[in-house]
């Protein structure tokens, strides 16, 4: 169970636990500005209704300083002037939009700083003082709003549709006069961009043309960007500030792998940085840039760190209408032939489906990947159209397209795969998570036969029913949903939506099929599995069906995630032939799976 540790730099026998917690772990953390407290958030039973806490690191004494049900809490801001006050935002007042308030840690006191008309953020110079809004536009773009002296707002910036996904202000200078954005207006990438307020003169600090602008190092005092990233097929770093060359080239030099800051001290002496390879776990340093060393803190999965991983390859495979998608690959490490993209015989394959669909597969150390390789199965990812980071056309391309190109994305790559000797075409599975459950549920009803099975992670069903439903803090996303999905709201939008859900055509699967969901998921409602379900067992069409009753869009509790890895390692073995560890599901102790419909699957089934 993850929980809080705190230790001397000197002397690590002397770490002390500050948290015990024993049901879902703290899995993120934040430090006060005089490190007396270390904040960190945790909901109830995956409901994402976050509550922020904080712990003595001295006494370890834990307090919750946002006692209120129903409510997401989150941190804005920690500011150097006032160390015992923070930003955050709440929810409290009306549940579709985030109030600001500072928050006394000694004391828990909270003060209203502004309420939310109905914007989704807030962007606040160091003193706390809101400077600018960000909203939407009807048509689904966004806006910048400046306050206007007379309690209200001024558009000064407007972000059409097609450049709202891969557009957002960032943050102010320390001075507050110059405002950095990531922004794709007028190109097609995102780009480092730096605006002066008082001239509105924008520059544009660094781009890439094959790959968006993803993140940044910015300076501890001033907060001007020293450095971004982008990542197209490998991650790269890019330094635009000569006060961080030496650190970039002496990291980089140390043969680490990829690597990120996780935190740094208030000089900026010591940085923390976790890096990884595609076939080393993460590791925690300690680099001290005025010593120039590097100290290995920890490992996070050191039980990994001698065995003999598979290699993650990358390649860029050509949809049939000619857009790159960019894939990454894992053979077995007896079926890879050495050479790239080549295996020594077609294997049975595992299709893995991102989430989002706003989101990407990226290269580096994947501990699906290599589980799955343990077990003789190839695993491929697909950034099909809609993934982040190649671009604005390439996000916009599946505007309207779920269960239609951008499925036909994953079928291509699958097609790749196979006249590449690497896949045996009738043994492959489609996996995925959210979006990724709908890709599954969408491609069985396509093309059934075309997998060998496929398991469905709380994925909506029904397109209808999902937009109809979305969280109310996702209100102000409403207009950007129905147009990358469509519009429920009309009835050819309606037709459309009902012509692209997979549970109007369950009676076309015929393929074995797993779901999975949390029965307390915000995003995907228990519903969109629990009449997929129904749908099939009307039909008489086999299904296993996976209740998890103290978990949402997603797996935190660690017997839970260990019992659901296991039965996917069954039934894909049972449907694959791939590699098989025996389990009973008693193995995990304190697990929460409900099996709603189908048998259990051990090693003896």
């Amino acid at each position: 169970m993850m929980n809080l540790w705190i230790s001397p730099r000197g002397d690590r026998s002397a770490a002390r636990q500050l948290t015990f917690d024993r049901h879902r772990g703290v899995s993120g953390h934040s430090w006060s500005r005089d490190a007396g407290w270390l904040l960190f958030g945790q909901d109830t039973d995956g409901d994402e209704n976050v509550k922020l806490y904080a712990v003595d690191t001295s006494s370890g004494e834990q307090r919750c300083l946002t006692p209120f049900d129903g409510t997401r809490a989150a941190v804005v801001r920690i500011g150097r002037a006032t160390p015992d006050l923070i930003l955050i935002s709440l929810n409290r007042r009306d549940p579709r939009h985030a109030d600001l308030y500072t928050l006394e840690l000694s004391t828990g006191r909270l003060e209203l700083v502004q309420q939310n008309p109905g914007f989704t953020s807030f962007i606040v110079d160091d003193d706390y003082r809101v400077r600018f809004a960000v909203g939407r536009t009807p048509a689904g773009g966004r806006e910048l709003l400046a306050p206007d002296g007379a309690s209200g707002w001024t558009v000064v910036s407007v972000v059409e549709p097609d450049d709202a996904r891969t557009t957002a202000w960032s943050h102010l200078d320390h001075s507050g006069n110059v405002l950095y954005a990531l922004d794709s207006r007028g190109r097609d990438t995102t780009a480092l961009v730096a605006t002066e307020l008082a001239t509105g003169r924008a520059t544009v600090l660094g781009a890439d043309a094959r790959a968006d602008v993803t993140g940044m190092i910015t300076d501890i005092d001033t907060h001007r960007p020293v450095a971004y990233w982008t990542h197209h097929e490998r991650p790269t770093l890019h330094v635009i500030d000569e006060t961080v060359c030496n650190d970039v080239a002496f990291l980089n030099a140390r043969g680490i792998g990829d690597w990120v800051i996780g935190s740094r001290t208030l000089d900026d002496r010591l940085w923390l940085v976790g890096a990884a390879t595609d076939t080393t776990p993460g590791v925690t340093w300690l680099y001290d840039r005025a010593a120039k060393t590097l100290d290995r803190l920890f490992v996070h999965r050191p039980e990994l760190m001698e065995l003999p991983l598979a290699r993650m390859q990358s390649t860029e495979v050509r949809a049939r209408d000619g857009l790159p998608l960019v894939c990454y690959l894992t053979l077995p490490r007896a079926a890879d032939a050495g050479e790239p993209l080549r295996a020594t015989a077609p294997r049975p394959m595992v299709l893995l489906v991102h989430g989002g669909p706003w989101d990407r597969d990226r290269f580096g150390f994947n501990p699906m990947h290599q589980w799955l390789a343990s077990r003789g199965y190839a695993v491929l990812n697909v950034n099909f159209r809609s993934s982040t980071g190649f671009g604005k056309h390439f996000v916009n391309a599946g505007d309207g397209q779920w269960g239609r190109r951008m499925n036909d994305d994953l079928d291509d790559a699958v097609d790749w795969a196979i006249a590449a000797g690497i896949a045996d075409p009738q043994r492959i599975a489609i996996v995925g998570g959210s979006y990724g459950g709908y890709a599954v549920l969408s491609g069985l009803t396509r093309s059934p036969g075309r997998y060998a099975c496929g398991v469905d992670i709380f994925g909506p069903s029904n397109l209808e029913t999902l937009l109809m439903a979305i969280p109310a803090h996702w209100e102000h996303e409403r207009r950007m949903l129905y147009r990358a999905v469509g519009d429920p709201t009309t009835p050819e939008g309606r037709a459309d939506l009902r012509a692209r859900s997979p549970l109007h055509a369950a009676g076309v699967i015929a393929d074995p099929l797993m779901i999975v969901q949390g029965a307390n998921d915000p995003r995907v409602p228990p519903a969109e599995s629990d009449r997929m379900v129904e749908q099939l067992v009307a039909r008489g069409i086999p299904v296993t069906y996976l209740f998890f009753k103290d978990e949402g869009h997603g797996f935190s509790r660690e017997p839970n995630r260990l019992t659901l890895n296991a039965m996917m390692e069954a039934f894909l073995a049972r449907h694959l032939g791939g590699g098989l560890e025996p389990f009973e599901p008693g193995d995990f102790r304190g697990h929460a799976m409900e099996i709603r419909q189908g048998e259990s699957l051990t090693a003896a089934a």
